[in-house]
C-alpha cells in the first residue's frame, strides 16, 4: 500500500480515535489498520499514536504530522475531483449511508444498475436509522427520510412521503381503534428510540392546526423494520410512510388508524457537503436515485 493511503488511515485513526472504527471505514481489520501505522511509524522514524484498550490517541509528533497530512489529503481529494468533474466520468470510492428500511427494500437493489452504469465507481454501502455525523463518518451521500430542519449541506428533494398511523386488525380489536388524535396517549405506540431521535411524540394535522402528542408505549427498537414486524404482530400503533408498508395495508395485515389526522409527511432527500468542486460519482449517484427512487416512494394506491 502506498505512502498516501497510509497517510489517509491515519486521518482516520485520529479523527474516530480508534483502530477498528477507522477499519470499518477502510473495509480493513484493526490487525491490518494496527500494521499500516506500524510500516508509517517505522518509515517516519517516530511514534504516531498512543494505543490504549479503549481509544488511540495521536503523539505530538503525531499531532503534528496529522496536520500536515490533512493538508496533502485534501490537496489530492481536489485534484482528482476537479480531473474527475472536468472528464465527466464519474470514478472513485462513494460512501453512501441510508435509513434500514430504505436501504434494504430501495437502495440495494438497484445498486447493480447504478454500477452497470458507473463502473468506475465503487459503492461503500451503510445502512442505519440512526443519524450519522456525515463528517466524522466521512460520508460522501447521505439519504433521509425525514422532517428537514435548517443544514449545513446540500439538499436535493427526492419526493415527500406521505405517512400514517396504522395497526393489526387483531390490536384494534383487543385495545380498540383511537377515534381522536387523544386516544393515543392511551394506547401503546411503537417509536423509534436511538440518542438524538425525535420520536418522543408524533405530530398530527388537525382542522385547528398541528399537535404535538407525546405518546409512549412499553417497548421500542432502534430498528425500524422491528417496529413494522411488531405492529403485524399485533403489538401496537406505528407511524410508517405509505411506501414502506403499502403491500400490508393492500392485504390487511395492517389497518390506518386516524386517517382524517394524517401525519406530516417526511421529507426524502439526498445530502452532501458543501464542496467547490461538486464530484462526478456524487452527482451522477444523486441523478439516479432522484429517477430511479420518486416513483417507488410516490404510493397512493392503497387502502
Amino acid at each position: 500500500m502506498s505512502l498516501l493511503e497510509n497517510m489517509r488511515i491515519f486521518v482516520r485513526v485520529v479523527d474516530l480515535g480508534s483502530l477498528s472504527a477507522a477499519g470499518r471505514q477502510v473495509r480493513m481489520s484493526p490487525a491490518v489498520v494496527s500494521h499500516r501505522m506500524q510500516q508509517l511509524e517505522q518509515h517516519l522514524g517516530v511514534r504516531l499514536l498512543n494505543r490504549t484498550t479503549r481509544q488511540v490517541q495521536p503523539t505530538e509528533h503525531g499531532q503534528i504530522f496529522y496536520r500536515h497530512c490533512l493538508e496533502v489529503v485534501e490537496a489530492v481529494e481536489r485534484a482528482e475531483t476537479s480531473v474527475a468533474t472536468a472528464s465527466g466520468v464519474p470514478s472513485g470510492s462513494l460512501r453512501v449511508t441510508a435509513p434500514l428500511g430504505f436501504g434494504r427494500r430501495v437502495l440495494a437493489p438497484l445498486v447493480p444498475k447504478f454500477h452497470e452504469l458507473h463502473p468506475r465507481v465503487d459503492l461503500r454501502l451503510r445502512l442505519s436509522d440512526h443519524l450519522l455525523d456525515l463528517l466524522g463518518e466521512a460520508v460522501d451521500v447521505a439519504i433521509r427520510m425525514a422532517v428537514l430542519r435548517d443544514s449545513s449541506f446540500v439538499v436535493r428533494k427526492i419526493a415527500d412521503c406521505r405517512r400514517v398511523l396504522c395497526a393489526a386488525p387483531a390490536y384494534l380489536e383487543a385495545r380498540g381503534t383511537p377515534q381522536k388524535p387523544e386516544d393515543l396517549l392511551d394506547h401503546n405506540c411503537l417509536l423509534l428510540r436511538f440518542p438524538g431521535s425525535q420520536q418522543y411524540q408524533w405530530t398530527l394535522n388537525t382542522p385547528d392546526g398541528p399537535v404535538k402528542l407525546p405518546v409512549s408505549g412499553i417497548f421500542d427498537a432502534d430498528d425500524g423494520d422491528v417496529l413494522t414486524q411488531w405492529a403485524l404482530d399485533g403489538q401496537g400503533i406505528v407511524l410508517k410512510p405509505v411506501w414502506e408498508i403499502a403491500e400490508h395495508l393492500r392485504g390487511g395485515a395492517l389497518k390506518v388508524v386516524l386517517r382524517e389526522f394524517e401525519p406530516e409527511p417526511v421529507v426524502l432527500a439526498v445530502l452532501y457537503p458543501h464542496r467547490s468542486f461538486l464530484p462526478a460519482k456524487v452527482r451522477a449517484f444523486s441523478d439516479f436515485l432522484v429517477e430511479h427512487t420518486r416513483p417507488i416512494v410516490n404510493v397512493q394506491d392503497v387502502p
